[in-house]
């Protein structure tokens, strides 16, 4: 694969897409898709900072046709809002990325609806928002889902028996568990609309060791990974070449279905979009059909 580039993006003029995170990678995905000429919605928790986003992104393309709006990944209520919002207006969507992250709050949250916040944030929320927004899918023009894993899945195990992490909260074990769900969804994701003629492509993505604030947002800014993060910052890519696999994904015409691609250099922590290694418990489609059941039935959708 060539050194490909947000340069390499083809005209996406006539498409909507769906961007999920307004800051870090999904703030950079959101650019590049309305300067490639994307009808772009960034979705996020907080309005200020979304509408703060939109500005900024508007400011460097004049032209972009953005908007946000209020999605809380973390509430499946909102979720649902969210959806049934974006249904009622009846506009097909051709791409969706599920960027949205939270990474190893230093004790175990519960959200709104009783879940450990990273389950519910990275993984369960996107789950449940691509069931509500799959009949806009499958309306779209050969519609793409791109869900964010990370190089943290290859430590990531599926515990049916501890999802919620209610019995033992490991910051980074919940992380990596959340991640690996995420890129067995994108497989499992792309076996069901095969077998069910859904047409949707859907690919996973990671972006190695990015310079995002997933940290400082996380553990904090003085935690170790914190200050790790502040000081050791050229360890981390910047934030424009960790968004690039997930924009191949999106956008590349050479982009395979129900394929998973990361930087090519450094074991995968940095670099321009290439295969990226899939770990051997994400090819487990036993556990792949049973986390995909469970999370119909945790979040009450029905993704078919």
């Amino acid at each position: 694969m060539t050194k490909w580039t947000a340069h390499d993006i083809p005209s996406q003029q006539g498409r909507t897409a769906i961007v999920t995170g307004t800051g870090g990678l999904g703030f950079v995905d959101a650019l590049e898709l309305a300067r490639a000429g994307a009808d772009v919605i960034l979705a996020g928790r907080y309005s200020a900072k979304g509408e703060q986003a939109i500005a900024q992104i508007r400011h460097a393309i004049p032209a972009a046709r953005i908007r946000f709006e209020q999605l809380d990944l973390a509430d499946l209520n909102s979720v649902a809002e969210f959806g049934a919002r974006l249904c009622d207006r009846g506009t097909a969507l051709d791409l969706l990325i599920n960027n949205a992250g939270v990474m190893v709050p230093p004790r175990r949250i519960e959200t709104i609806d009783g879940f450990e916040l990273q389950f519910a944030t990275n993984y369960l929320g996107h789950f449940a928002l691509t069931a509500h927004l799959l009949p806009l899918l499958r309306e779209g023009k050969t519609p793409r889902v791109v869900s964010l894993s990370s190089i943290a899945a290859r430590r990531g195990r599926i515990d049916f028996t501890n999802l919620n992490a209610e019995t033992d909260y490991d910051p980074m074990r919940a992380y990596s568990q959340s991640k690996l769900a995420c890129l067995m969804f994108a497989f499992e994701l792309q076996r069901r609309s095969d077998a069910d003629d859904w047409g949707i492509a859907s690919i996973a993505a990671h972006p190695g060791i990015a310079r995002t604030d997933l940290l400082h947002n996380g553990p904090g800014s003085r935690s170790v990974m914190g200050v790790t993060r502040s000081l050791l910052w050229f360890l981390f890519q910047p934030v424009s070449q960790g968004a690039l696999p997930t924009l191949f994904a999106a956008t590349s015409p050479s982009a395979k279905r129900g394929h998973y691609y990361g930087p090519d250099r450094f074991w995968e922590t940095r670099g321009h979009p290439a295969s990226a290694d899939i770990p051997a418990q994400a090819l487990d489609r036993a556990t792949a059909t049973r986390l995909w059941e469970q999370s119909e039935a945790l979040a009450d959708v029905a993704l078919r």
